[in-house]
């Protein structure tokens, strides 16, 4: 099956072209951009064909699946010109800037009966995966508190720094953690907070934001994103009735896949899940080996789904869902209140 990129940044070159290259069944075919340098540069990594826009893509008809690695501000309507035309549809994520775009794009795809997916790679991490797994195995009793964080230093860049084409800070790495959140906690999200600064290289996007999910289990999910923070904050900790689940680190699979191969990803002891029960025989702790997952199963599975062979893995549906978290920290961050939902 013939895949096209639009756009060739980092997302689109270093993420999807490497993951789509490793799947027998995909082949890039052609490249987008409207940066002659990033089409010369697409050439000499892929051989393939490029043109300045979608547009000449379309017209020429140099893909089957078109891959969306532009700004999020543009998400809906091009993959929405793509799907008019026929032709599946990969959004990087995030999927769009608000759940009324997210359900037009779902729309635009049942209208032209072709798929929709939004690259969701971290359902694929490592820690994602353990986590996943301890829960499942009820290694710490009914959860009722999730923290997850990523603080680091670091100013954004290109169009990520302006709000009107990224979102702002929320909608890059929250992405990710609005999505994992959806799918670790059972039930309905009840109560949106969020909360955000702007400092220092943040004074556009933000450079700090907390998002509290209350869950109608009366689970709270925390997510926080700083881009000014020198000390950084454990991944992951997640306290439940009988014990606590507590994780440094990032997931190795990008800078492995960065330095060329990502099967070779591998962590330190130090950044395992470390797990501490509490029984009445005692205290027990314990460290978890990683569930080792591989971002290239997204695109497996997309190649999969299109021969009719699995169900697609990242729904376009369960993806709305998490616009509409969006939504409602956009109005919590308006209105400096708590937003009563039922999603």
């Amino acid at each position: 099956m013939r895949v096209g990129i639009v756009g060739y940044g980092f997302a689109g070159r270093r993420f999807h072209a490497y993951l789509i290259s490793r799947v027998p069944e995909l082949r890039l075919t052609a490249v987008a951009s409207r940066d002659p340098e990033r089409r010369r540069q697409a050439e000499q990594d892929y051989g393939v064909e490029t043109v300045p826009t979608l547009d000449d893509l379309l017209a020429r008809d140099l893909a089957d699946i078109i891959v969306i690695a532009t700004p999020h501000d543009t998400h809906c309507a091009l993959a929405c010109q793509a799907m008019a035309a026929g032709k599946h549809v990969v959004v990087d994520k995030v999927m769009c800037l608000s759940a009324a775009e997210a359900e037009t794009m779902i729309a635009c795809a049942r209208q032209h009966g072709v798929l929709l997916t939004v690259f969701q790679n971290r359902r694929w991490d490592w820690d994602f995966l353990t986590l996943r797994q301890a829960l499942a195995e009820d290694l710490i009793g009914a959860p009722y508190l999730f923290e997850a964080a990523i603080m680091r230093y670091r100013p954004p860049r290109g169009w990520r720094a302006e709000a009107t084409a990224s979102g702002g800070l929320l909608y890059d790495w929250g992405a990710h953690l609005i999505d994992q959140a959806l799918l670790l906690v059972p039930g309905t999200v009840q109560a949106v907070t969020c909360v955000a600064q702007y400092r220092g290289w943040g004074r556009e996007i933000g450079s700090y934001v907390r998002l509290t999910l209350q869950f109608s289990s009366d689970v709270l999910f925390v997510i926080e994103i700083g881009n000014l923070a020198c000390l950084e904050k454990p991944r992951w900790l997640v306290l439940g009735e009988q014990g606590a689940l507590i994780r440094y680190g990032l997931d190795p699979q990008e800078a492995a896949m960065l330095a060329g191969d990502i099967s070779a990803a591998s962590e330190p002891p130090e950044h395992l899940f470390r797990l501490r029960r509490c029984t009445a025989d005692g205290v027990r702790e314990a460290v978890l080996p990683s569930v080792r997952g591989d971002w290239t199963d997204f695109y497996r599975n997309l190649a999969a789904a299109l021969r009719g062979e699995a169900e697609l893995a990242v729904k376009p549906e369960e993806v709305r869902r998490a616009m509409t978290v969006f939504d409602a920290a956009r109005e919590s961050l308006a209105s400096g209140g708590t937003v009563r939902v039922a999603l």
